[in-house]
């Protein structure tokens, strides 16, 4: 049986607009009770806020099928780290997985009573409200002894008007400031791709759907999975060409991926 995950910003949208045919690939998988899930790099929200992104958009998905680089790092964190007060550079979806830890997240105004200097671990995700204030008390915390965690390597992210800043620029300032190197949780890295197996309990051939060479294609191709990569995001075929990381299906969008699992199916009777 084969099964699928799904990268998210660049696949199945860009910011607030669906990707065309998003919605019929989705209706598919789930008519031909094909086992598939979502894993996103971006930690800005969590499952039960991407599921409403996705109903936004016609996609209806459970929260189980969501995983995002902010829960991967709270599995991660409860598996292999003993409690302890935690400082977050990210969104609202990273702070709410921190919190479910239950160890204590140290704010900004916390951190400027001293309470930086509590801090276990740094954790750190996009973060659209980033200020000079969050990456000194993260610096400060981290050359303090607390452990530093990146949710993913991912140095922009596309939206409607092109590339922004993603995690991965902030975690390289904070590198350049603490000389740490992070801990860092999602794909290509082997944390990301212990929740997806578990997720995807039973499969025997797994295909990755994303945008990214350098995390996506990279991840699939760490994993052993089929690598297929779609052209609405943020590498192009330019970018396949000059890189040692090679696809095994390039298409131009999820659309015509419709269309390849059904030619499939039919194959296979």
């Amino acid at each position: 049986m084969m099964g699928l995950i799904f990268d998210m910003d660049g696949v199945l949208y860009r910011g607030s607009e669906p990707v065309e045919g998003a919605g019929e690939l989705i209706r598919l998988l789930r008519g031909r009770r094909i086992p598939f899930i979502f894993l996103t790099n971006n930690s800005t929200k969590d499952p039960s806020m991407y599921r409403e992104k996705l109903l936004s958009m016609g996609i209806d998905v459970s929260e189980e099928r969501i995983v995002t680089s902010g829960l991967a790092t709270r599995i991660y964190m409860e598996k292999h780290f003993e409690p302890g007060k935690i400082l977050v550079i990210g969104g609202d979806g990273l702070l709410r997985e921190m919190e479910r830890l239950g160890w204590g997240v140290v704010g900004v105004e916390e951190a400027r009573n001293g309470e930086w200097k509590d801090v276990k671990y740094v954790v750190v995700g996009l973060d659209p409200e980033l200020t000079y204030e969050k990456l000194k008390y993260a610096t400060l915390a981290i050359r303090n002894g607390a452990r530093f965690i990146g949710t993913n390597p991912d140095t922009t992210y596309p939206a409607e008007d092109g590339l922004h800043p993603g995690a991965g620029a902030i975690t390289a300032a904070l590198k350049a400031s603490t000389d740490v190197e992070p801990l860092i949780i999602g794909k290509p890295n082997e944390p990301a791709y212990e929740v997806a197996r578990e997720k995807l309990d039973g499969v025997d051939e797994i295909w990755m759907v994303g945008d990214r060479l350098d995390t996506d294609i990279a991840f699939a191709k760490r994993f052993g999975m089929k690598a297929i990569m779609v052209l609405t995001g943020v590498n192009s075929l330019e970018d396949v060409e000059r890189s040692g990381i090679r696809p095994d299906l390039v298409l131009p969008s999820v659309k015509e991926l419709t269309g390849y699992i059904k030619a499939k199916l039919e194959e296979e009777g």
